[in-house]
């Protein structure tokens, strides 16, 4: 593993970056599309539930599977699977079929294939890497991710003013299909389980079972999943209304939707850098905590700033961008440091899933929201909020020493005799 896992992750970066790039092309276009179309908060806020309930309804149950399947193989079906779907809805798009619904219906259907393919990918990674480049390699998993949504809204707004909504989904599909290739010439080894493999329904919920022990035996583990869903559920609406602040408060259009997207990405792609060149090492409780603290003042000063400040609120969405970059790459080396391999893949989902389904309530929600308390509170109010989150994580003794001290894995066998 020593000698290849760098040519193994250039080739699986190399596929997965393209699929990302079309797949923020696309996203950015479709909200692009929604926004202009309807200018309705409540309509971009169905289309995030679309694009996230399924995901978290099946998530645990994607896990077990996950843990369960070969995951390379895993990884090229939900491709496909994404891929198919949006063929299907570009053609009914072609046809002249431009409702709401069939946008609605192809995002929970990418929803679908997320279930499987992202918790798999995340879960591969301590079986093709050393533990100690984790970290590195979460920072330019971050990096790719972030030159994505740099570049991603760009091509987007562009396919967008040249091409109807219909022809802008085929450039996903020519993304999934690079991904798809790029796969067949690596080998994405599995971990080995002496649990015998039955799939009945009892044995699925035996396995969830394991998989929420994973956590809970670990009581630094349970603070930091929950500070984190307290902080998604606070997140998830104002990410829904980050287009319409730039569209109504700022006065801004196509241009300036784009704009906060690039330099969102810009952020993102600052933050997986300095992870991935520098592998800090300070107690990485102490970073999520640290930019909790600053995603949430970010967004809070966004929602203060004049009509007249959109200069200064693409500063503060970059700065928010390398938060939450720095974030996302720290809580998800913890787990992966900390989870037994085995269990890796119904972890993730297990978060997915519990983060997001408080979400929902909170989308659902945000047209109410937006109508009564108005854009730019709601920004402060929520944005104070997950400031306040990452300043009591400090105060938790048992989440600080979780970033401190490295504990001793438990098999899953163990685990389920204990």
């Amino acid at each position: 593993m020593q000698n290849s896992w760098k040519k193994t992750f250039a080739i699986i970066w190399t596929g997965q970056f393209m699929s990302l790039l079309s797949s923020s092309a696309v996203n950015f276009a479709i909200i692009i599309w929604l926004s202009l179309e309807t200018g309705s908060a409540e309509v971009l806020a169905y289309a995030a539930i679309a694009a996230l309930l399924p995901q978290a309804l099946i998530g645990p149950f994607a896990g077990v599977y996950i843990d369960r399947w070969d995951r390379k193989r895993t990884m090229i079906v939900a491709d496909g699977f994404i891929a198919i779907c949006t063929l299907i809805m570009s053609v009914l798009f072609y046809m002249g079929h431009f409702e709401l619904l069939y946008i609605y219906l192809l995002l929970g259907m990418r929803s679908l294939g997320s279930a499987f393919h992202m918790p798999a990918m995340q879960a591969s990674v301590p079986l093709l890497a050393p533990e100690s480049e984790l970290l590195r390699i979460a920072g330019i998993n971050q990096i790719i991710q972030s030159v994505s949504n740099v570049a991603g809204p760009a091509l987007g707004a562009l396919a967008i003013g040249l091409m109807d909504i219909g022809q802008v989904l085929l450039l996903d599909i020519a993304g999934a299909i690079i991904a798809i290739t790029s796969l067949f010439f690596v080998k994405i080894p599995n971990p080995s389980r002496s649990l015998q493999e039955k799939s009945s329904i009892k044995q699925v919920l035996r396995d969830i079972s394991l998989g929420i022990k994973g956590v809970t035996s670990n009581k630094g583990l349970s603070y930091m999943f929950l500070f984190s869903i307290l902080a998604t559920f606070c997140i998830m609406p104002v990410a829904v209304l980050f287009p319409l602040l730039t569209l109504q408060h700022f006065g801004g259009g196509k241009f300036e939707m784009s704009v906060i997207e690039v330099v969102w990405g810009i952020g993102m792609l600052a933050g997986g850098g300095l992870l991935g060149i520098f592998k800090p090492t300070m107690n990485k409780v102490i970073i999520i905590n640290c930019m909790h603290l600053l995603l949430g003042i970010t967004l809070a000063i966004s929602g203060l700033l004049p009509s007249g400040g959109f200069l200064i609120f693409v500063v503060l969405t970059t700065l928010g961008g390398i938060a939450a970059s720095v974030y996302n790459a720290c809580f998800t080396t913890i787990i992966q440091e900390k989870i037994d391999p085995t269990m890796l893949g119904r972890v993730f989902s297990m978060f997915f899933s519990i983060a997001l389904l408080p979400s929902m309530i909170g989308l659902l929600s945000t047209g109410f929201i937006a109508d009564n308390i108005g854009i730019s509170r709601t920004f402060v109010i929520l944005g104070s909020i997950i400031s306040i989150i990452g300043a009591v994580s400090f105060c938790v003794p048992v989440l600080m020493q979780l970033g401190a001290k490295k504990k001793e894995i438990k098999p899953a066998e163990e685990m389920e005799v204990g």
